[in-house]
C-alpha cells in the first residue's frame, strides 16, 4: 500500500497528486479548536468536494463516489494499530492517508 504524504507545517496548503491516471488537487486544512483535518478536492481547477473530514478508518470521499473523485479508497489508518482517531499529534506519524487498492 502507498500513502499520501501530508506536510502539516504547511497547512493550509494545496498539492497536486496523480491517482489512478488522473491528477487531483488536494487542499488540506486543520481545525485546531476541534482537532480534525479536512480535504477540499479539485479536478481541473474545479472544486469537486469541500471539507471532506478525515475520519479514522473511513474512506475520505466514500459519500461522493458518484462525483469525479479518486475511485481508489483513501483511508486514514494506523497500520500499527496504536490509535483509532486522527489527531494533530498522530497524523502523518502513525496515521496516514492510505491508498487502498485491490492489489494491497
Amino acid at each position: 500500500m502507498e500513502y499520501i504524504e501530508i506536510e502539516k507545517d504547511l497547512i493550509p496548503y494545496r498539492f497536486d497528486i496523480a491517482i489512478d491516471g488522473k491528477t487531483y488537487t488536494f487542499e488540506v486544512s486543520y481545525n485546531a479548536e476541534n482537532d480534525y483535518f479536512t480535504v477540499d478536492l479539485y479536478r481541473n481547477d474545479q472544486l469537486v468536494i469541500a471539507g471532506a473530514k478525515a475520519v479514522y478508518g473511513r474512506p475520505l470521499f466514500a459519500a461522493h463516489m458518484y462525483l469525479d473523485v479518486p475511485q481508489i479508497p483513501i483511508i486514514p489508518l494506523d497500520v500499527s494499530g496504536q490509535t483509532e482517531r486522527v489527531t494533530w499529534d498522530n497524523f502523518n506519524k502513525t496515521v496516514f492517508l492510505w491508498l487502498v487498492s485491490d492489489n494491497g
